[in-house]
């Protein structure tokens, strides 16, 4: 098949609720290919199988679906390069694996879990980044053979040199120099016969003919290890830009535990995804202020990826606040309000379903806004006052609020049935009823301790939602718990 043009690729790993980091990236690579008239790829990176889950590959789908991208291959369209998910290429990873070994360029590892924590222990307590210290990298062929044979479980480590540096061109950082002794011998092939993100990333990379690999700054580290993979298989290296992390307004990382990060939680509360993309996009392009509102076509046409800032790309929630006001008021007719309007209230069916649970608590079709409205609001206005009324005090309270939100972080489904298994296993953590630990929750989601059934509330209300307002709620009631010492 022939190449034109730049090929490029988003490869997220489907292990939790989709981060607006995801579409940044990959707004940068769909704007990139779409400049350039080349493809945009998507490939499911799905190498740790403890955490990976078809759920949350197919929130993954469904989130860059909704921000409006769309690309040419990937595992739900197919594509000359397939398969397009890493756990269904499994058996191509084997064959590069030994060939590294017959080269000379990797070596099998024995070492158990047990014996690389009292190392990684060793080498913290002397101050030393914990990192590979080569104790198998001589074992005889005889010795390896002999271990095999005793059906000794084994990883494949890849060499890396003793002297000089790994030098390369980024396309933002410009020119780059790693010392070879920084790197870690990587793990290449885990025990499982699984490739690891660094192995399958770049023989994928390869094999689906990636010209330029855009990803996130906390890669840089890592490029020497893919190059010398390049470099150990004989393959043309593609070209590599390190885009600046997405950070908080005091320049600290963007993470769950600051902000809400998932594309879902912009989706529940009504942003539109032109608006949030046109934001995404503004730290890709140059423009005047006042010209900031942006289509995709006009982001695609100032698109200007060799003048990037290192500088670190702000979320700015307030300006994210003020550019999705005005597509809404600019750029939708009274139609288009409409129909954005009820596509919105029911997505996820929170309006359906929550009008059929609201059906026998009402005498008066005016109470639903009071009953069920939490299910569509932003913001359910708690106060101290709101967890006044509780039998559980404060600090009964905190503890509750806190324990269910770790938790819940943890379920791999979300649905009324594992919600319900999960906070029954709380309580009896907790060492408490039931029924003593739900109206602090009925409370934290939905504003109010009448309310309707809280763990179909939470299944409508999404992941993201929950998250967020159960650490609103944490933080309301630390400040009671402060006041009361």
């Amino acid at each position: 098949m022939t190449i034109t043009g730049p090929r490029v690729r988003i490869a997220p790993s489907p292990t939790g609720e989709p981060h607006v980091g995801t579409a940044y990236i990959a707004l940068f690579n769909y704007l990139f290919a779409k400049k350039h008239g080349g493809t945009f790829i998507l490939r499911i990176e799905d190498t740790d199988a403890t955490r990976s889950t078809l759920e949350f590959e197919q929130k993954v789908l469904d989130a860059l679906k909704w921000t409006g991208l769309s690309w040419s291959e990937g595992p739900d369209v197919g594509g000359p390069y397939g398969p397009y998910r890493q756990s269904d290429r499994k058996a191509m990873y084997q064959p590069y694996g030994q060939e590294l070994l017959n080269k000379g360029h990797a070596f099998r590892c024995f070492c158990t879990p047990e014996r690389l924590e009292q190392m990684r222990e060793a080498q913290r307590a002397a101050g030393k980044p914990p990192k590979y210290d080569g104790l198998c990298l001589n074992l005889t062929a005889e010795e390896v053979t002999a271990k095999m044979a005793a059906g000794e479980s084994s990883v494949i480590r890849m060499k890396i040199p003793t002297e000089g540096s790994c030098d390369f061109h980024d396309g933002v950082y410009g020119d780059v120099s790693i010392p070879w002794d920084s790197v870690d011998m990587q793990v290449l092939i885990k025990g499982d016969g699984m490739p690891t993100y660094h192995m399958a990333n770049v023989i994928d990379d390869h094999l689906m003919k990636i010209t330029h690999v855009a990803r996130g700054e906390e890669w840089l580290a890592s490029v020497p290890k893919h190059i010398l993979l390049y470099r150990y298989f004989g393959w043309e290296q593609p070209v590599f830009m390190h885009l600046s992390l997405m950070r908080n307004a005091d320049k600290s990382k963007l993470s769950k535990r600051k902000n809400p990060t998932s594309i879902s939680y912009y989706s529940a509360l009504g942003y539109l995804p032109e608006a949030l993309m046109n934001f995404l996009g503004l730290f890709f392009v140059q423009i005047p202020e006042g010209e900031e509102m942006l289509t995709m076509d006009e982001l695609t046409a100032k698109f200007d990826p060799d003048n990037l800032s290192k500088a670190g790309a702000i979320f700015d929630i307030q300006k994210l606040d003020w550019l999705n006001g005005r597509w809404i008021r600019e750029k939708l007719s009274p139609e288009d309000f409409i129909a954005r309007t009820l596509e919105w209230a029911s997505e996820n069916s929170r309006l359906t379903e929550g009008l059929k649970l609201s059906q026998s608590r009402i005498s008066k079709l005016g109470e639903l806004p009071g009953l069920a409205g939490f299910l569509l609001s932003n913001d359910v206005g708690l106060t101290p006052a709101s967890f006044a009324g509780l039998k559980t005090n404060p600090a009964e309270t905190l503890e509750i609020l806190q324990t269910v939100q770790a938790d819940l972080e943890k379920m791999i489904e979300w649905n009324v049935e594992s919600i319900d298994a999960e906070l029954r296993a709380i309580s009896d953590k907790l060492g408490k009823k039931l029924r003593v630990v739900t109206p602090p929750l009925f409370v934290a989601v939905s504003g109010s301790s009448r309310s309707l059934p809280l763990f179909d509330s939470m299944a409508l209300l999404g992941r993201s939602v929950v998250r967020q307002r159960l650490k609103i709620a944490a933080t309301v009631v630390a400040s009671m718990v402060g006041s009361a010492a």
